[in-house]
């Protein structure tokens, strides 16, 4: 049986799911393969927070439509518990008890027997204190943990069903890009928003910027490195961050590392 036949079986079993759903490629492809094994008796629901950009909420709405699951958007305010604010190495596990606490308070009062989230096989090798918290509710279930499934087969499956984020760069909330022990703030959270909104459209692939204070700190793919310290887009970039804020702007020479930040933790 191949992992797409047993990925449906597996949620058939589930009988009625809510999906937590961000509209990247891991949730996408998860709430499409809901949708397929349970029709009417599965729905996507997205917490709508500081932490995610407009373009984030609207690709999630778009995705859920062209998926045809139903699709509900609660807003959250994650910034209101000082435990996740203060940002410390546990921020992650601080944002999904929260997070899942009031997903799991919507499953049960809408009578759905599971909550699913799209962890997937390739996550075991990062710093991920979030999936800590997943284990502290009997209600969530991570199919694709389960069943071993790679981000790379996650893509093919999207990509099968012609759902247009099968290739989006993987993409963690706002709150990733701040250095731990600085304090996540509103208005920190919106540069870098606004910093990587400035920067995407000069480069391909993955893209971040760090904050650090007073410091941002820009990372892309190696290929993309020599392209942006070309001198007018260098100076274009260093006038436009430096007008959100920062007073300091750097171009990290690694190149974009997955969870650069936890480098601190090592």
């Amino acid at each position: 049986m191949n992992k797409l036949q047993q990925l449906i079986d597996l949620i058939q079993s589930y009988k009625s799911v809510a999906v937590a759903f961000s509209g990247g490629v891991d949730s996408s492809a998860l709430a499409k393969a809901c949708a397929l094994a349970l029709g009417e008796n599965a729905v996507a629901i997205t917490a709508v927070s500081p932490l995610m950009t407009q373009e984030e909420i609207n690709d999630a709405q778009n995705v859920a439509a062209l998926i045809g699951i139903k699709h509900e958007i609660f807003h959250f305010d994650d910034l209101a518990d000082d435990k996740f604010t203060v940002n410390d190495k546990m921020r992650c596990y601080h944002c999904h008890i929260n997070r899942f606490k009031f997903m799991e308070k919507f499953c049960r009062d809408n009578n759905i027997s599971y909550l699913l989230e799209g962890s997937n096989e390739d996550d075991k090798g990062d710093y991920r204190p979030g999936m800590i918290a997943l284990k502290e509710f009997a209600c969530v279930k991570s199919p694709f943990l389960q069943l071993h499934i790679t981000k790379n087969k996650i893509r093919q499956m999207a990509k099968d069903w012609n759902l247009p984020v099968w290739n989006k760069p993987s993409s963690a909330c706002l709150a990733s890009r701040l250095a731990y022990g600085l304090e996540i703030t509103p208005k920190r959270l919106n540069q870098v928003a606004q910093a990587e909104k400035i920067i995407r459209p000069l480069v391909q692939g993955q893209m971040r910027v760090r904050h650090h204070g007073d410091l941002a700190r820009i990372e892309v793919e190696d290929t993309q490195i020599a392209k942006i310290i070309e001198p007018a887009t260098r100076k274009f970039i260093d006038t436009k961050l430096k007008e959100l804020g920062f007073k300091f702007v750097t171009v990290d020479l690694t190149g974009y590392t997955k969870g650069s930040n936890n480098a601190v933790l090592k």
